[in-house]
């Protein structure tokens, strides 16, 4: 860039230093922008980018063209020099993927940003099916794959959620198929775009509302198959994670056996075509139908039997004495339990009895021991009678003589025979022999006195 005077360069030393600084009274001028616009952009380093080639005009020495992205709708201009595309072994044409590397420049003087191709690459084949293949290994490495995050499937939907192209056929076979296997099933259909750079979002944006519907059972991503770039929307990243956070189970019908999508491995079940996930998300009807006849058949089979040999086992037991004649147990019973009464009242009245002869021989035990037979076999009981303070130390008055000594001469004597009692008067105490030698006047109250005295002393 040619040197500028020094007038232009003092007026540009007044002017703000950065754009925050610039105000209606102290803007930048034009060039000014651009001059740091380009600088900025010219350190913008090189990028590559993949996306498909819309549009391709061929200028001389130039060549312009439109990149379109794979999965979205987003598309970016941009010129390639022709030499560059004739480095290329197949001829570049609309339609094709490729990858290139982009710098962005600026043109000052009409403002212009242009994306210049630096190298350009078709994406062959081979290259899709690695790259596919290394994404596989990653989100497998997540677990995403995993047999145990797999959902199963209910025995019978109500109601089918389908994602599926417009008009497709892959949507006539399983709407067609499901009926008649269960002609009672419902669906739920979201058509959208399963092929381009808009299935991506459509598919995912239909299977997150599908998910969100409590009544849908089982959602179904079905398309009748296609080449390995038709089905490169359901190799993408964005659709797996959403298979894999939806809680509805997936079932992946992609109708193309000689390559695998992503999503089938993702997917709660896949099915080789559409038809065959018909198949295999509702129950036949005349199978069921079958089954349920087979099963009470057996089931009246298995009861007959059982009622069967019930009957000859009751019929065995009711033979047996003990049933054929149930009331010999009871007269068993019964004639015991009286044996046992008999002996048991038998028992009962001989202690009975035994008792009262043991009562009547202990009651003349004691009636022999009692003082009244003592006195009734002539034997006589003498009491002094106390006088004076020694009188109030016996309760009846009288103190029982068991000593001669006791019974001084003109004591007052009270004697108790059987009969009675009466009273008397001590003339001293004798021994036995003067006892034996006195001359025994009857009658004499002295003789009487005595006597009372030695048989109270025996």
């Amino acid at each position: 860039m040619a040197e500028q005077p020094a007038e232009t360069e003092a007026s540009l030393s007044t002017l703000p230093a950065t754009a925050a600084q610039t105000s209606p009274d102290n803007p930048w001028p034009l060039q000014l922008l651009s001059q740091k616009l380009k600088q900025h952009i010219d350190r913008t380093p090189s990028a590559w980018v993949e996306g498909q080639v819309i549009e391709l005009n061929r200028r001389g020495t130039n060549a312009y063209l439109t990149l379109r992205d794979v999965d979205a709708e987003v598309s970016l201009p941009a010129s390639v020099w022709t030499k560059v595309l004739e480095r290329q072994d197949v001829p570049l044409e609309k339609g094709s993927r490729v990858v290139a590397l982009l710098k962005p420049e600026f043109w000052i003087k009409t403002g212009r940003l242009n994306m210049l191709v630096r190298d350009i690459r078709p994406v062959g084949l081979g290259d899709l099916l690695a790259r596919i293949e290394r994404l596989r290994q990653a989100l497998g490495a997540e677990g995403l794959f995993a047999e145990s995050r797999k959902k199963p499937l209910p025995l019978l939907p109500h109601r089918i959620g389908l994602i599926t192209g417009r008009d497709s056929d892959a949507k006539k076979d399983i709407l067609r198929n499901a009926a008649l296997r269960w002609p009672a099933v419902e669906f739920e259909i979201r058509e959208v775009a399963v092929q381009g750079n808009t299935a991506v979002s459509q598919v995912v944006r239909a299977l997150r509302e599908l998910d969100e519907r409590p009544e849908v059972d089982v959602i179904v991503i079905a398309r009748g198959g296609g080449a390995l770039e038709d089905l490169l929307p359901f190799n993408s990243e964005e659709l797996v994670r959403a298979v894999a956070a939806a809680t509805t189970p997936v079932v992946s019908a992609i109708g193309h056996e000689a390559d695998r999508p992503l999503l089938d491995d993702v997917a709660d079940l896949r099915a080789s075509t559409p038809t065959d996930a018909a198949k295999r998300i509702v129950p036949d009807v005349a199978e069921e139908l079958a089954g349920v006849r087979q099963a009470r058949a057996t089931l009246r089979r298995s009861m007959d039997r059982l009622v069967d040999r019930e009957a000859d086992r009751l019929a065995t037991l009711r033979s047996r004495p003990v049933l054929a004649a149930p009331e010999g147990l009871v007269t068993v019973r019964a004639e015991e339990l009286g044996r046992l009464c008999r002996r048991s009242s038998t028992a009962v009245n001989t202690a009975v009895v035994r008792a009262g002869d043991q009562l009547q021989h202990l009651r003349a035990q004691v009636r022999a021991l009692s003082p009244q037979k003592t006195l009734d076999r002539g034997y006589a009981v003498v009491e002094l009678a106390l006088v004076g303070p020694a009188a109030a130390l016996a309760p009846s008055g009288h103190a029982v003589i068991r000593h001669p000594d006791e019974a001084p001469d003109g004591a007052r004597l009270s004697i108790r025979v059987a009969e009675g009692h009466f009273a008397a008067t001590s003339n001293g105490t004798h021994s036995d022999t003067e006892r034996s030698e006195a001359p025994a006047a009857k009658g004499s109250p002295t003789r009487a006195d005595n006597e009372g005295t030695e048989s109270t002393h025996e």
